[in-house]
């Protein structure tokens, strides 16, 4: 944390991921969300969301009773690709986890009425040939159960060769963002707010009114686009989390400053207010609790033979003439999704991390924690003979 805040910046985001968060004991998650922090980084924990109640009110509430955080944020990750959940240990469609994603944020609403946590949830879902078409009706099943991203991963040639046997080409970047598009009801802009290479990223930030989702900025609005440029070039360094007795004195020397950007976010909030049906709807709307947050997000990750050869020319100092090593040496790049390496002094890119790092590294884990054998009886002994006989 400390070597990301020094290369990246005093704030951003941050993820605990790597294997199972839930595995951890809950006093040893909130240690390590609770150093994120310390180090200016809004933490979300990355699980299966098979976890049961009892764990999450340990992770959030002190033994003295009081809460730990007043936010948490979580990414509950739902696929056909997952084995051993509980109650569905092997799915056959995504309509059937269903459930399960409504009671994975019904633990979160729950934290909060009793507790007063509040909570940002994303659903993440791994993106493969035999579920690419079921994206449309994930989306508009879990609008409304209390996520407020919905993220899709496309997914690559990493890993156990044996997992990985379908046809991954169909899965570029515009015809999962076309399925995406289908379940989201309408054109989704990302270009707006483009961050890292779009054949890697897109992230497009709206809302629901009602059952109609609304983007923030729209890219093909000249306006829109006015309002993004001016936010950046006098609010982009606002550090958004700071306590409200410090972000405010700071918005307000900005407005003393710059007193037109009032009337730019007057005008923003208008086109906003026009866009969702007008001034009635939008109020009767959020008297009834009808305007959600929701923003739709695509990672497209690499595959590993491309990404080993790339990687390595690019420590050289070298660009491939290779078209296809040379598009993976630019998304390699232009990557903002990257882990921190201390003892090297890098910041390392995810694909490369899962295709080149994380095959030695786990070389040596398996060294380190070794998996245990189970112990043979003479039932199984006996059995081996036989098949031997």
């Amino acid at each position: 944390m400390a070597h990301l805040a020094s290369e990246r910046g005093p704030h951003a985001h941050a993820q605990l991921i790597g294997g199972e968060v839930t595995l951890l004991e809950p006093n040893d998650h909130a240690k390590a969300l609770l150093i994120m922090r310390e180090h200016g980084r809004e933490p979300m924990s990355f699980t299966h969301g098979d976890m049961d109640y009892s764990y999450l009110k340990a992770l959030a509430i002190g033994s003295d009773g009081q809460p730990r955080f007043k936010r948490l944020s979580f990414a509950g990750h739902f696929d056909t690709t997952m084995r051993g959940r509980r109650g569905l240990r092997i799915p056959t469609s995504e309509a059937e986890l269903n459930s399960f994603r409504q009671a994975f944020c019904d633990l979160f609403k729950r934290l909060r009425r009793e507790y007063g946590v509040k909570y940002f949830l994303a659903h993440n879902m791994t993106v493969t040939p035999g579920n690419v078409d079921e994206i449309p009706d994930v989306i508009r099943e879990c609008n409304s159960m209390g996520f407020n991203m919905m993220s899709f991963q496309p997914a690559a040639f990493v890993g156990n060769p044996r997992r990985w046997k379908e046809d991954y080409t169909r899965l570029n970047a515009d015809s999962v963002w076309t399925q995406i598009e289908a379940g989201a009801g309408v054109r989704l802009p990302f270009r707006v707010f483009q961050t890292g290479d779009e054949r890697c990223n897109r992230s497009a930030f709206g809302y629901y009114l009602g059952k109609r989702w609304f983007p923030v900025l729209d890219e093909d609005n000249i306006d829109d686009l006015q309002t993004r440029d001016e936010f950046y070039r006098y609010l982009g360094g606002v550090h958004w989390g700071a306590p409200i007795a410090l972000l405010l004195p700071r918005l307000g020397r900005v407005v003393v400053r710059h007193p037109h950007m009032v009337l730019v976010g007057i005008r923003w909030l208008w086109r906003r207010i026009h866009q969702s049906g007008g001034l009635l709807v939008v109020v009767r709307a959020l008297l009834q609790h009808e305007v959600r947050p929701m923003t739709f997000v695509m990672h497209r990750f690499m595959n590993a033979e491309d990404v080993q050869p790339a990687w390595e020319m690019l420590k050289r100092g070298e660009m491939s003439t290779d078209p296809h090593i040379l598009e993976t040496q630019e998304r390699l790049q232009s990557c903002f999704y990257a882990m921190a390496h201390p003892e090297t002094g890098e910041i390392v890119p995810a694909c490369v991390q899962h295709s080149v790092l994380d095959p030695a590294e786990n070389r040596e884990l398996v060294k380190l924690l070794p998996l245990p054998r189970r112990r043979s009886t003479d039932s199984d002994l006996s059995a081996t003979a036989k098949v031997r006989q």
